[in-house]
């Protein structure tokens, strides 16, 4: 695909990783329209990549509504001609084991992550497969490849759009459309509070900057690469895992208590008797549950 001129649609635009993603392909000469919760953030986001000139144009929409994917279907229909690509990249977490998280919690893992991209992907398929060129890439996790413990729900979200990348994929093949999967490992925005940060880093697990992923999806549009697993050693460890998962089972039970132990201490700030703007202020961290990553 050539990225000079071609209208593509980011979803999680606002965040870390959608933004920086939108810049790498604005200095392509692609134009991006720009999709999340946050209306400010992306008019501010359309501005910096000159959207005074058409080249970006905010919308402030949700994924896990019906009628926020049928807004965002509609204007992809109508938006410059309509659009050559969808980049779906719209996410949340909530970190913490399973049997604390509330149903609430589950749900909306889900939904953003899973349901809600597969049900846009389904909205703008009809309009992606007339064009002579067309692309999906779903970006997803190498949690959806090796489930970690602390994201159960995560991992299974992220295994759930990497299976139905893959079948998609297949189902398209006679067609214009191409779909791509890219799995980044941890990253470098403020998707994550600085407690998992914080374990990452005795965990000994590396992260990357954003621009590390926006680089990976530039390159599936333009070499057309099915998946991508991003890091060293963790595409490695997805091939084991794949192969041999009780090998990466004795692995990550050494991290167990260093999991817990994160997870304990979110649960032990949570319940701190503290006044109520603190409860509302600490709850931003603890929840960790942001659109646009």
């Amino acid at each position: 695909m050539k990225l000079e001129g071609a209208r593509i649609l980011i979803t999680g635009a606002a965040g870390g990783i959608g933004s920086v993603t939108a810049q790498v392909l604005a200095a392509a000469g692609a134009r991006s329209l720009l999709v999340g919760r946050d209306a400010r953030r992306l008019e501010k986001l359309a501005r910096r990549l000159g959207g005074g000139r058409g080249s970006a144009a905010p919308l402030a929409a949700d994924v896990t509504s019906a009628a926020g994917r049928e807004a965002i279907a509609e204007t992809a229909r109508r938006w410059q001609g309509g659009i050559d690509a969808v980049i779906n990249m719209a996410g949340v977490n909530e970190f913490g084991m399973f049997e604390r998280q509330t149903v609430a919690d589950v749900e909306r893992i889900m939904q953003t992550n899973a349901v809600g991209p597969m049900l846009l992907c389904q909205a703008l398929l009809p309009a992606l497969r007339c064009r002579p060129e067309a692309h999906i890439v779903n970006v997803g996790s190498i949690l959806g490849s090796i489930a970690m413990p602390g994201n159960a729900a995560y991992s299974a979200s992220k295994f759930a759009l990497r299976g139905f990348s893959e079948a998609l994929r297949r189902e398209l093949a006679d067609t214009p459309v191409r779909v791509h999967y890219i799995a980044p490992r941890a990253t470098a925005t403020g998707f994550n509070d600085a407690r998992v940060t914080q374990m990452n880093r005795d965990l000994r697990i590396a992260t990357d900057d954003p621009d590390v992923v926006a680089k990976a999806v530039v390159r599936a549009l333009t070499r057309g690469r099915a998946e991508s697993f991003l890091g060293w050693p963790e595409k490695l460890f997805v091939r084991v895992n794949a192969l041999v998962p009780r090998f990466v089972d004795r692995a990550v039970r050494k991290q167990l208590p260093v999991v817990q132990k994160y997870s304990d201490e979110l649960i032990s700030r949570a319940s701190d008797p503290l006044p109520s703007i603190g409860i509302q202020s600490n709850r931003k961290w603890l929840q960790n549950a942001v659109n646009d990553r």
